[in-house]
């Protein structure tokens, strides 16, 4: 299998497991053994698994040879050897205590130049001004959106207060009407006389009252003795 097939078929397997910092380098001109390596990371046991069974299906379902894979039993580094390449998957503390990269990484591998070439174009292409269409008038102007106005809440605020302001001298006014005399009326004799009755009456029984609560007083009679 091409080397530059192999090395897109390995990218795309280990970004389908979300892979993290995938690294590529050229090898060629450090050893005969293999064309190129890959450092990615995993962040648990079951990742860093997920990720070397996702290379290793994918570059059969292509057609590719796997020679063998080490360190599934751990999962803290497996390393999957694909002939031409090696692809090392590394928890974060592993790969920071080996630093694969340092001894490596004389020849970094940049992948997606085409995809970020079609992309950049298609934003051009976006950001172009758009052409008037031919069979539109030389003369004919285009049509203007009409933006409606719709009136500001300031306006409405002030003539709500100019009406509640009107109405307030109104109401000032109708409680600022002189009020009437009130004329007193006698009531009617015959009213006069049992209430007259009624309070003699009550001045009698409290006399009675008085009288009965006072204590009695005693008789005492003096007898003259007659001379014997």
């Amino acid at each position: 299998m091409d080397i530059k097939k192999l090395q897109t078929l390995v990218v795309d397997a280990l970004e389908d497991v979300k892979g993290q910092d995938i690294q590529l380098f050229d090898t060629t001109g450090l050893t005969s053994l293999f064309d190129r390596i890959c450092v990615v990371a995993g962040t648990s046991n079951r990742q860093t698994k997920a990720l070397a069974a996702s290379v290793r299906d994918k570059v059969k379902a292509a057609g590719g040879d796997v020679v063998g894979i080490e360190g599934e039993d751990t999962g803290e580094w497996v390393l999957v050897d694909l002939g031409d390449m090696i692809v090392h998957i590394m928890q974060p503390a592993i790969r920071q205590y080996y630093r694969l990269e340092e001894i490596w990484g004389e020849k970094p591998v940049k992948l997606g130049a085409a995809k970020r070439k079609s992309s950049a174009e298609g934003m051009e292409a976006a950001a172009a001004p758009k052409t008037r269409s031919k069979h539109l008038k030389k003369d004919e102007a285009e049509a203007k959106p009409v933006v409606e106005k719709k009136p500001r809440a300031a306006a409405t605020k002030t003539a709500a207060t100019k009406t509640a302001a009107a109405k307030k001298p109104a109401a000032k006014k109708a409680a600022a009407k002189p009020v009437g005399k009130t004329v007193k009326v006698a009531p009617p004799k015959a009213e006069v006389a049992s209430a007259k009755k009624a309070k003699e009456a009550k001045v009698a029984t409290a006399a009675k009252l008085e009288a009965a609560a006072a204590p009695a007083k005693k008789v005492i009679k003096r007898i003259k003795k007659t001379e014997e």
